[in-house]
C-alpha cells in the first residue's frame, strides 16, 4: 500500500512521509487515495499474482470485498497496518540513535519476518567471498553442498515497493553467480538447499525446480534503487557487480516494463536463468532455532551456509540455538556467512575467523558487514 505502482498514481508513502501518517493531511490524502486504490485492484479479476495472493490472504483473515461496508473494514485494516509499522519505524529510529552492533543484531526481535529482498547483500557476499578466497580460507573447487536460510520471496519490496514483477527468488542465483565467478565451485556438480520456514517461499522454489526439471528457465529481474544515499566508490563497485550479475549461470533477457512514475529511481536488467542451474536447488522446510538437518556424514555436511536479513528477526537465545544447529550442519572447516552478528550463549564449534567491512556511505554512515563464522575441527 505504501509503495505499490501497479494499482495507482498516488504518490508513495517513503519514511520521511510514513513518520508523519496521522499528523500530517497531505500525509493522510495520500493514505487514503492509496488504500481505496488497493481495494479497488484486489476486487479486478484482471489482478496480478501479488495482488490475487494479498487478497486470497485477506480472505483467510475474514475480510470480504462483496459490499461498501466489507471493503470499509479493509480500508480500516489497512491503515491501522500503516499506523503501527508508523509506531515501530519511529520506534527503531530511536533504537538506532544509540545501539550499538550486537544490539542492532536482534534489533527486529519483536518484529514479523519479512521475506522481501533486495541486492546489497548479495553484493555484500561476492565481496565477503573474493576476500575469503583470496585470504586462502576458501579454495578453488572447495564448495560442494551450500545452504542458504531465508533466500527470501520478493513480493512487494518494503524499501521501494517494486511490485512491477512477478514473485520471485534472487539470492540462490546470485550465490551460485559468484562462487561460479570466483571458481570457489563448478555448478554442474553444485548442491543447494534453501531452508525456509515460509511455505510460500518453499512451493515457489519448489514449482521452480519441477519445472526446470522439465526444461524451463527462471527469469529474475534485478531491480536497484538509485535514490539510495551512496558513496561514488560504493555505487561504481555495486553497478560493475549488478552488470555481470548472471552471467555466469544465464543470459541477459529484456526485463519487464518499468511503471512511468518510478523510471526515474529505479535501474533493471533481467536474466534467464538456464533450467540445469534451477535444478540444483533443493527447497527444505525448516526452522534453523529448533531444527537441524541429519548430517552424520561428510557427504551430508555442508561446506558454506548463508543466511542474511533473517537472523536480525530473532533474539539472542534464539541466535545461539541456530548457531549452534546450523554449526551441526557444517563440515569441520565449513563456513558460515551471515550479515547479522550471531550470539553465542549455547556451545556451537563456531568461531569468528573474519568481518567484511563494506562503506556504502560516509554522509549518513551507513556501513554493511558480513560476519564468517568457521566450524572447528
Amino acid at each position: 500500500m505504501r509503495f505499490g505502482v501497479t494499482f495507482t498514481k498516488e504518490y508513495p508513502i517513503d519514511r520521511e512521509y510514513l513518520s508523519h501518517y496521522g499528523h500530517s493531511t497531505l500525509v493522510d490524502s495520500f493514505a487514503e487515495h492509496r488504500a481505496n486504490d488497493l481495494i479497488q485492484a484486489l476486487q479486478s479479476p484482471s489482478a496480478n499474482e501479488g495482488l490475487k495472493e494479498m487478497r486470497l490472504w485477506l480472505e483467510k483473515k475474514g475480510f470480504s470485498f462483496q459490499t461498501a461496508s466489507q471493503c470499509a473494514q479493509v480500508k480500516k485494516y489497512l491503515l491501522a497496518n500503516l499506523a503501527r509499522e508508523r509506531d515501530e519505524f519511529n520506534a527503531y529510529r530511536e533504537k538506532l540513535k544509540t545501539a550499538d552492533i550486537t544490539e542492532r543484531s536482534h534489533l527486529y526481535a519483536e518484529r514479523g519476518i519479512s521475506l522481501d529482498t533486495n541486492l546489497w547483500p548479495d553484493f555484500a557476499l561476492d565481496v565477503a567471498l573474493r576476500e575469503l578466497l583470496e585470504k586462502g580460507m576458501l579454495k578453488p573447487g572447495s564448495v560442494r553442498r551450500i545452504a542458504i536460510v531465508g533466500p527470501g520471496l520478493d513480493f512487494a519490496n518494503k524499501e521501494y515497493g517494486n511490485d512491477f514483477y512477478p514473485p520471485q527468488t534472487i539470492q540462490p542465483f546470485a550465490v551460485i553467480d559468484s562462487i561460479a565467478r570466483l571458481g570457489i565451485a563448478d555448478p554442474k556438480s553444485l548442491e543447494l538447499f534453501t531452508l525456509d520456514i515460509s511455505s510460500n517461499v518453499n512451493l515457489h522454489v519448489q514449482r521452480a525446480k519441477k519445472a526446470a526439471l522439465a526444461g524451463k528457465a527462471y527469469t529474475v529481474q534485478l531491480p536497484w534503487n538509485s535514490a539510495v544515499p551512496w558513496s561514488q566508490e560504493y555505487l561504481a563497485n555495486f553497478t560493475k557487480y549488478w552488470q555481470a550479475l548472471g552471467d555466469q549461470i544465464g543470459s541477459a533477457t529484456a526485463p519487464v516494463a518499468v511503471p512511468v512514475p518510478v523510471a526515474k529511481d529505479i535501474h533493471l536488467r533481467a536474466v534467464t536463468i538456464r533450467p540445469e542451474i534451477v535444478a540444483r536447488m533443493t527447497p527444505v522446510d525448516m526452522n534453523v532455532v529448533f531444527q537441524r538437518l541429519p548430517s552424520s556424514t561428510p557427504e551430508q555436511q555442508f561446506d558454506l551456509i548463508i543466511g542474511t536479513n533473517i537472523f536480525i528477526y530473532y533474539g539472542a537465545l534464539e541466535q545461539s540455538l541456530a548457531r549452534a544447529n546450523l554449526s551441526s550442519m557444517l563440515r569441520p572447516e565449513g563456513l558460515l556467512l551471515t550479515n547479522d552478528f550471531l550470539a553465542d550463549n549455547v556451545p556451537s564449534k563456531l568461531a569468528e575467523v573474519q568481518k567484511t567491512t563494506v562503506k556504502v556511505s560516509l554522509q549518513p554512515e551507513i556501513t554493511e558487514y558480513v560476519f564468517c563464522y568457521r566450524r572447528e575441527r
